[in-house]
C-alpha cells in the first residue's frame, strides 16, 4: 500500500508487524499457566501417610479422598459416605476390572477409613491402591575426619 506525503511524494508503508508484544503476552500467559496448574490438580488438602514402599502413579484413575474433617470426595466433588458404592457403581466401568486411589489424611480414624473402604467394596470394586508419600531419607550428619 503506498501513502502520497503533501509534497507529493510517493512513499511505501512497513509491512513488518512488531511481534515483541505477542511473545511477551505469551511469556506472562505461560507463567501463569505454570503457577496454577499444580493447584488445579490438588484442589483438596491431604496430608498421605509416608512409607518406604511407593510407587508413582502412572495413569489417571479414579480417585477416592478423605479429608482430615472425614469428608468423603470423589475426584473433587464431595460425596456422602453412604452414597458412595451407588456413584462409584454408576460410573459404568467394569467393577471387577476397575482400579481407585484412596487418598486418606494420616489424621483420619480408621473407622472412617473403614467405611469408604466397605463403600468400595459393596460398589464390587476389589482393586484398591492407597496412595501414600515415600519417606524423605535423613541426611547423613557424620563428618569426614
Amino acid at each position: 500500500m503506498a501513502f502520497t506525503s503533501n509534497s507529493g511524494q510517493t512513499r511505501s508503508s512497513l509491512a513488518e508487524i512488531n511481534i515483541t508484544p505477542l511473545v511477551d503476552v505469551v511469556l506472562v500467559l505461560l507463567v501463569i499457566f505454570m503457577i496454577t496448574a499444580p493447584v488445579l490438580q490438588s484442589g483438596i488438602e491431604v496430608s498421605v501417610p509416608k512409607t518406604r514402599t511407593v510407587r508413582e502413579i502412572t495413569e489417571q484413575r479414579l480417585v477416592v479422598t478423605i479429608d482430615r474433617n472425614q469428608q468423603v470426595f470423589l475426584g473433587d466433588q464431595p460425596v456422602n459416605v453412604h452414597e458412595l458404592a451407588q456413584k462409584l457403581h454408576q460410573r459404568g466401568a467394569d467393577p471387577a476390572h476397575q482400579v481407585i486411589y484412596l487418598r486418606a489424611d494420616e489424621q483420619v480414624p480408621f473407622g472412617a477409613f473403614a467405611a469408604v473402604m466397605d463403600a468400595v467394596k459393596q460398589a464390587g470394586i476389589t482393586n484398591v491402591s492407597i496412595v501414600t508419600q515415600p519417606l524423605e531419607a535423613k541426611a547423613s550428619t557424620a563428618s569426614g575426619n
